[in-house]
């Protein structure tokens, strides 16, 4: 798995995730007046894993001001019982960096685990098969969406708006009479460094757009897929074919197989989390 060991987050954003648990202090740590006794708190796996987010957890460990030590990076594959984390601080230190961290790294953890699936998955389909997962995470994640993904192996689909061209149905019927062939050559023109993915929803489409660098086919089925591969095939500049649409672990390999090298897929921003498991430790 590709490592993404940088933290993503800045600390004005980690912050806000504290601030966001603990707005006005933790109201039982100071009631029992046992804040500033010494303490350990140690996260670790309770579910096999692909690990994500250790980094931003050890960074709110130290702005909550605990002395923080990241055992597992991001992108490294966890069995239960793996010491992700570990720091020490005060109880009031480790008692309010507690669950902002330990639902951090579950849920990263769920995202990355499950693209790693799917592009394992992918692999045993065809070797050369790379799974790109599109930007449908839920508003406000996105760069730990992307960090889990990319530790999970899988690469972006795209980021954004303003990074790539693609195609959908959506803007075509705004194009008049155009042609496709006059409508690549002018984006060409226009966007001359970049590649022109049109996603296409029938064979017939696809035959008509064939002449994009990439044939994006969206809920084909995986002989569906195999069909149009045969076809652009037997044309003098065959697209890169991309799968999309209800991709998933279970049917990566027979898209893979079927000859589509692209497998696009939303289902890791949906995955459940992985479970870590949380102690504390009197100092």
């Amino acid at each position: 798995m590709l490592a993404v060991t940088h933290c993503v987050l800045d600390d004005a954003a980690l912050q806000h995730l504290l601030i966001e648990d603990v707005p006005y202090g933790d109201l039982t740590t100071e009631a029992l007046a046992i804040s500033e006794r010494a303490a350990r708190i140690q996260f670790t796996a309770r579910d096999a894993m692909t690990v994500c987010g250790t980094e931003e957890a050890r960074r709110l460990c130290e702005l909550c001001g605990a002395t923080a030590t990241l055992h597992t990076p991001s992108g490294q594959v966890a069995p239960p019982g793996t010491l992700l984390l570990t720091a020490d601080g005060t109880v009031a230190a480790v008692h309010h960096v507690w669950k902002t961290a330990q639902t951090l790294l579950e849920w990263c953890a769920g995202v990355a685990t499950r693209a790693a699936a799917i592009q394992t998955a992918a692999i045993c389909g065809h070797p050369d098969a790379i799974v790109a997962v599109t930007r449908k995470n839920v508003p406000g994640v996105r760069q730990l969406a992307v960090k889990a993904c990319r530790a999970g192996g899988a690469v972006m689909h795209r980021c954004g708006l303003s990074e790539t061209v693609l195609i959908f149905a959506e803007h075509r019927q705004f194009l008049g009479d155009e042609s496709p062939n006059t409508t690549l050559a002018r984006l060409r023109r226009q966007c001359p460094e970049k590649r022109i993915v049109v996603e296409v929803n029938t064979p017939a489409e696809a035959l008509q757009w064939a002449n994009a660098d990439v044939l994006q086919l969206e809920k084909f089925t995986p002989a569906a897929v195999a069909e149009v591969v045969d076809l652009t095939a037997q044309l003098n500049t065959s697209p890169l074919i991309a799968a999309a649409g209800g991709i998933h672990a279970d049917n990566a390999a027979d898209y893979a197989r079927a000859g589509a090298r692209l497998l696009v897929t939303s289902a890791p921003h949906i995955a459940p989390p992985r479970d870590v498991q949380v102690r504390f430790h009197c100092a």
